[in-house]
């Protein structure tokens, strides 16, 4: 049941306001008291929901003449624990997201933006990702169709969404609209396809570049290519990203910037301590064992990581001993 509060006052109306004169006041409320203009406020979500749940019932002209015979209690039943706050007409909040946003409410046509940006995936070895190097990349990005000027044939408009480029449902005192699944938003639909891009509107075309790949890139990470992503209806062209994935080694496991190592030593030598040559991914290194060393014990050699690819500083290396 709803809270015991009067909906004329709720709207800042007399109880002889007309219905043009409910819509002003409706709309500047509920303006006022949206939740994307008072986030965090408890006190204006609850003015928010009052003002719906006030136009609900003032803005029909059946449900006001009950609630001016009878109150709140004649329209228990028929509403539903009080409307539930809803909206009694969309266009009027439609109208207010608009004025909220600068306009482009749903019910106006989106066209889909063009997909130029494209990525690939590029895998490499592990020394290519510590030290660098070039790669060539066969890829393929697509071109507006010269033959139909990308608009893949001769087109009508769409008789699903009447070219809007949407279609609405309405569930309860909600409207939902989505791009129209026929024309995919561009408001009309091919009725001859072009037979040079069977009606696509763009056609492929396979490149071959060189990917120059900097020291310390490592997986997951991703290089911007500019200019070589697809080329648009207007002549535009969007950036080629390419996805990296690194190989394993067989002998060095890489963490960012530190390689670790893991060395295995005679039991002698741990108990004695001396010096040992060590591989590291530059060549090797001589390690000092001192006396009494552990099993698992870690030795770091500085400077013989990975030089981090945005800084430029080496990393350090990790030799964890294994006695046997």
């Amino acid at each position: 049941m709803s809270e015991d509060f009067d909906y004329y006052e709720i709207l800042g109306v007399e109880k002889s306001a007309t219905a043009e004169e409910l819509k002003r006041a409706y709309r500047k409320k509920a303006m006022k008291y949206h939740p994307d203009k008072n986030q965090g406020d408890d006190e204006a979500e609850v003015m928010f929901k009052r003002v719906n749940e006030a136009y609900q019932v003032l803005g029909e002209e059946e449900k006001r003449a009950i609630y001016d015979r009878y109150g709140k209690a004649g329209l228990e039943g028929g509403m539903g624990a009080g409307g539930g706050g809803g909206f009694a007409d969309f266009g009027d909040f439609a109208d207010i997201f608009d004025s909220f946003f600068g306009g482009g409410s749903s019910r106006r046509q989106r066209k889909p933006r063009e997909r130029l940006d494209i990525a690939v995936d590029m895998m490499l070895d592990f020394s290519e990702a510590v030290f660098g190097t070039t790669k060539e990349l066969e890829y393929a990005y697509y071109k507006s169709c010269s033959s139909c000027g990308g608009n893949g044939g001769t087109r009508e408009t769409c008789g699903y969404c009447q070219g809007q480029g949407q279609v609405f449902q309405r569930q309860g005192f909600m409207t939902f609209s989505q791009t129209c699944p026929k024309c995919h938003g561009e408001g009309s639909a091919i009725k001859d396809a072009c037979d040079s891009c069977g009606g696509e509107g763009r056609v492929k075309v396979e490149d071959t570049i060189t990917v120059d790949i900097p020291e310390g890139i490592d997986n997951g990470h991703r290089l911007r290519v500019s200019g070589k992503g697809n080329i648009g209806k207007s002549g535009s062209r969007g950036d080629l990203y390419v996805n990296i994935h690194v190989r394993e080694d067989d002998q060095f496991v890489r963490h960012d910037d530190i390689i670790y190592l893991e060395v295995p030593i005679f039991f002698t030598l741990a108990a004695l301590g001396g010096k040992i040559k060590v591989p590291t991914i530059r060549g090797e290194q001589e390690v000092s064992i001192h006396k009494g060393i552990k099993d698992k014990e870690q030795l770091l050699i500085r400077g013989e990581g990975v030089r981090n690819v945005r800084t430029g500083m080496k990393g350090d290396m990790v030799v964890q001993v294994k006695i046997e």
